[in-house]
């Protein structure tokens, strides 16, 4: 029997807000367990709750990005669960009217474009974090995290593979770091996904029972968690068995799923309206204010790169995977004044291979776009060959020079002084009759000889294209 694979994505993402969403509490990462809650995260008796609106600002950019409708009411309800993290004992959120409502994104599996619709996304409240180490055998709690803005965003389950849910989450990533309303730290909880995984016969409309994957914190545990479940799952059901719907956890060092609990429904829950919080009304001119501040989107920018730059699809879809990546490139091709195709080598060539090797986001490169442009300039205007770019890079990474005090530093300025080369070709060739003589019988191949020792005697400052329009003339008698 042929299987198909369905699958939706439930993504937290935690807002860049500098307090809590309701509290004034600080949201900072990292801080001592217990230092960042106040008298409202941890439910004291007589405090109430106030929302952060700068949140629900937050909310409505992330709506109007990917088209969705904004509610114009809309209502936060208590979801009442027991956890040791939940001070409240109840989780503020919002169930029956979402702030935004259905959207979509376009993401891009195999060079194919593909529509995955968003049902919702709704604003709530993060829990605490339970720790269990270095307690002599108990549990401790810390409640910084406790009141920490969310906004769940809730895809339809339009994946039908592992990697449409991971180009899908990337392009969500990406969004909601252009917007500026989630650093999208994946390490340090910021921004993380279950999924609701089911498969069925190929051809069979009903959706099969599923098994929810919690608190997925890396594109490629995604993949993995997905595909070993979907395996477990078919196995399952050609054995005979049968599914029952569970929320698992996946386990990357043994690279399985397993069970957690049984998956709660709705009314296990009792929602029901908070009583200490107002509905929220958006208002029409507030919508377009945020609209009006809403920055130049992933798709926009590479599509005016395409326009503005003659880049390819495959550059302008590498060099907008980030905000900052963009950023960086479009700095560099500004400040170089030259060719926008050399300049987007440089960045997902040499400096991206550099970044990589020292384990740096482009944010944090020690070289800036105004120094990796003044390189470039210098291959475009011929000061020096590309070879030759490729030394001055290692130095200027390291040092923090320009290329131009490297390239005086050192004499790597390249010779373009057509009658110095044409001594040394003349030199070389009379140097080296023998392989002259079987290059003017038909050894073509000796071409690379000559050019060869023409470089070693330049040490390697030739311009290329020169040296080789000279030596073919020189060559040919």
């Amino acid at each position: 029997m042929e299987w198909e694979t369905v699958i939706g994505l439930e993504v937290h993402a935690q807002l860049a807000t500098q307090s809590k969403i309701f509290s004034g509490a600080p949201t900072a990462y990292g801080a001592e367990p217990n230092t960042q809650a106040c008298a409202v995260d941890l439910a004291l008796p007589g405090v109430l709750p106030v929302l952060n609106a700068e949140a629900v600002r937050m909310a409505i950019r992330f709506g109007l990005a990917i088209g969705a409708h904004i509610a114009p009411v809309s209502v936060f309800a208590r979801k009442n669960y027991f956890y040791p993290d939940l001070p409240k004992g109840y989780q503020i959120s919002q169930y029956d009217l979402p702030v935004v409502g259905k959207g979509k994104l376009s993401i891009l599996v195999d060079g194919e474009e593909q529509i995955v619709g968003v049902t919702r996304a709704h604003l709530e409240e993060d829990a605490g974090k339970s720790l269990h180490e270095d307690f002599d055998g108990y549990s401790g709690i810390d409640l910084n995290r406790a009141g920490t803005p969310l906004l769940e965003i809730v895809s339809e389950p339009d994946m039908r593979s592992a990697k449409e849910a991971v180009a899908y989450l990337k392009k969500l990533h990406a969004l909601v770091r252009y917007l500026g309303i989630c650093d999208g730290n994946m390490q340090e909880g910021s921004f993380r996904c279950d999924a609701n995984v089911s498969v069925r016969p190929k051809g069979q409309k009903e959706f099969g029972t599923r098994a929810e994957i919690k608190n997925l914190n890396s594109f490629r545990f995604v993949e993995k968690a997905i595909n070993f479940e979907v395996e477990r799952q078919i196995e399952l059901l050609q054995s005979g068995g049968t599914m029952v719907q569970e929320t698992r956890l996946y386990d990357s060092v043994k690279d399985e799923t397993r069970s957690m609990r049984s998956k709660e429904e709705a009314n296990d829950y009792r929602y029901f309206p908070d009583p200490d919080l107002l509905p929220l009304e958006i208002h029409a001119d507030f919508i377009e204010q945020v609209r009006g501040q809403l920055p130049e989107l992933p798709d926009e920018k590479r599509d005016r790169f395409k326009t503005q730059y003659g880049l390819n699809d495959y550059d302008a879809l590498v060099l907008t995977a980030t905000r900052d990546l963009a950023d960086y490139y479009e700095a560099v091709t500004i400040e170089a004044g030259c060719d926008a195709k050399l300049c987007a080598n440089w960045v997902m060539g040499d400096l991206s291979a550099a970044l990589n090797k020292a384990g740096l986001e482009i944010e944090d490169s020690p070289l800036k776009a105004a120094r990796l442009a003044g390189l470039v300039k210098l291959i475009a205007d011929d000061t020096i060959s590309g070879k030759i770019a490729k030394q001055v890079f290692e130095v200027i990474w390291e040092s923090g020079e320009t290329a131009d005090v490297v390239i005086e530093k050192q004499g790597l300025r390249q010779i373009t002084d057509s009658g110095a080369i044409e001594a040394i070709i003349d030199q070389i060739l009379m140097d080296n009759p023998e392989q002259l003589t079987q290059y003017r019988s038909g050894k073509d191949k000796l071409f690379g000889f000559f050019v060869g020792q023409a470089m070693k005697a330049t040490q390697g400052k030739a311009n290329p294209q020169q040296l080789n329009d000279l030596l073919k003339s020189k060559l040919q008698g």
